[in-house]
Parts: C-alpha cells; structure tokens; sequence
C-alpha cells in the first residue's frame, strides 16, 4: 500500500477512485478503460504539478519518505559481486554503516553508506541510520583500504545524522567522524558521494566529503535538521518549516551555493514511486563522475578535494 505524504492528499484521493474503478472493472459487469486512462492522466499533471513546486519543508518530508530507495537498495541494483566486511577492529559492528567490496560497472570499488533499514526490525537493529563510533572507524578502516589497493570509493548518504546518545560520546563520537572526514580528504582515489534522502550534519559529512558530491533531486543536505534549528532559534519545532527554508538545504540551493556537483533527476513523483528507474539515474550519474575522475593520479584527487572543501564558505575581503 503506498504512503502519501501529507500535501499529496489530491493525488491520493485521485488514485483511491483509479482503484475503486479497477475494483468494478475486475467484476466483469462495467468496462472503465477509458475512465480510469483519463483519471490516470490527471494523476500525472497533479503529480508535476505539486513537485515542480515543493517548498523546502515538502522537501524534507520527500527526502525522509519510508519507501525511498535506500543504501541497501543502491548496493543491490549498482554494485555487482558484493561482498560485505564487517566491524571496525577495535569495538564492534555497527549496523548504521554498511560496506564492503564489489564491481560498478566493470570497476572494483570500495562501497560505504548509511542504512536506516525498511522495517520497523531493521530500523531498530540499525538504529535509524543513525551511527555510532564504531560506525564511521568502521567507514575509515573501509576507506584505507581502498586507498591500499587503489580502488575507488562509492557511498550511500541517508542519515538524519550522526548517533547523540552518551555511550556514543562516551566512545568518541566527535573524534571518530572528524578522523572520517579526514580520510575522506586524504585518500588518493577517486571518491563519489551521493546524498540519497537526508544529508544530516557532520554524519553526513564523513562520508560525503568526496571528488564529486552529487544529490537526488529532492534529498536534502544540511549542518541541522529543520526541528532541531528551529528548536534551537524559535525554542520551538513548530517553526521547522520556516527552518527548511532559511538553512537552504535543497538540491537546488546547495548545487546554487557550490556545495554539490549535481542533481540526479528523479522519477515523477519523487524516487519512492519508482525506486529502480532513480537508482539507474544515480548509477549513471556516478557511473560518469567516476570515468572522469580516473584520469586523475592520486596526488590531483586528494589536491582538488581538499581545494574544494577548503573553499566552501570562503569569503572576499
């Protein structure tokens, strides 16, 4: 059953008589062909209508959308041969990051993302996309590898950010993500990041600071979550959406500020409504950042990556 947000109620409502019509189609006694085409061709021009449109906040609800495609669902239509490597040598394993080894397109490389899992089990076990130390140490040890063997470096980023509870901060939570970040900057292979739903803070960072930083269309990417700013400027959530608005968090803005190398396209009606036909768009999208980037030696990736993060927010006299 597909969830609709809470501004898609006229779609909802359009494609809930689609379905009473087929329901009355399957009995044998009406033919509504033509009936349920017409009403399918509105659901469409009320669907570009209301995502050629979305505010901010719309967007974030897009973004945070329980049927998006996921880390998992990108390993599993993109990267060939998988094979998963597990814990961080020094703790444990966290659930929060997968990773491990396959083939892109031909290429060996090196895959790391953060799951939020699809069920209620999976989001508990990987406590939401939500990483430990353990996590991002884990993302380094995967990272230093590749850099070892040479192979480049993909990765999934869906996260509303990083773990905040004590027994995180109690291990290092600050540290770990820091010496992500810099091993994100410090590799010598080409390194491919993707924001797929949300991008939250510096969970987000350590392992989005790559080569080329690309987003789905309506993912968003930010230091905080509206919530949370709003909580901490208005001392009040009930201000998110004016949050949403002012931290320019969008594909759009952040591609505008410099931020992020480029939008993948989604589906009509956001990636949910047709998983495969997005991650073949992001594929591709990787697929062409990564040809141009093996043309580079190590010394220029990690020159040029660092030049680029260095001069984000960068201002003139």
């Amino acid at each position: 059953m597909r969830h609709f947000l809470d501004f898609e109620k006229p779609i909802a409502d359009l494609e809930g008589k689609i379905e009473e019509l087929k329901h009355l189609s399957g009995t044998g006694e009406i033919n509504i062909a033509d009936e349920v085409g017409k009403l399918q061709a509105k659901v469409e021009r009320q669907l570009r209508a209301t995502y050629q449109k979305l505010t901010a906040w719309q967007k974030v609800q897009v973004a945070r959308h329980p049927d998006r495609p996921h880390a998992a669902d990108a390993i599993a239509h993109l990267i060939e041969d998988y094979q998963p490597l597990a814990g961080d040598r020094g703790y444990a394993d966290d659930a929060a990051i997968v990773g491990g080894l396959g083939r892109f397109r031909g290429r060996s490389v090196v895959v790391i993302g953060t799951e939020k899992g699809a069920t209620t089990e999976q989001r508990v076990k990987r406590n939401f996309g939500m990483a430990r130390p353990e996590g991002y140490r884990k993302a380094r040890r995967l990272m230093e590898m590749a850099d070892r063997f040479g192979l480049p470096i993909l990765t999934f980023v869906d996260t509303a950010g990083a773990y905040p509870g004590v027994d995180a901060e109690a291990r290092g939570q600050a540290e770990a993500i820091a010496r992500s970040i810099e091993t994100c900057l410090s590799v010598r292979v080409p390194l491919v990041a993707a924001i797929i739903g949300e991008g939250g803070s510096g969970g987000a960072v350590a392992l989005a600071a790559g080569n080329r930083v690309l987003m789905f269309e309506h993912a968003v990417y930010s230091v905080i979550s509206p919530e949370g700013c709003a909580s901490i400027l208005w001392r009040s959530a009930e201000f998110a959406k004016d949050a949403a608005e002012a931290l320019k968090m969008t594909a759009q803005d952040l591609e505008r500020l410099g931020v992020i190398d480029g939008i993948v396209p989604e589906p009509l009606g956001g990636a949910h409504r047709d998983p495969k036909v997005a991650l073949a768009a992001l594929g591709k999208a990787m697929g062409t950042a990564l040809d141009d980037l093996a043309r580079r030696d190590g010394g220029q990736l990690r020159a040029e990556r660092r030049d680029k993060f260095l001069a984000m927010g960068a201002t003139e006299d």
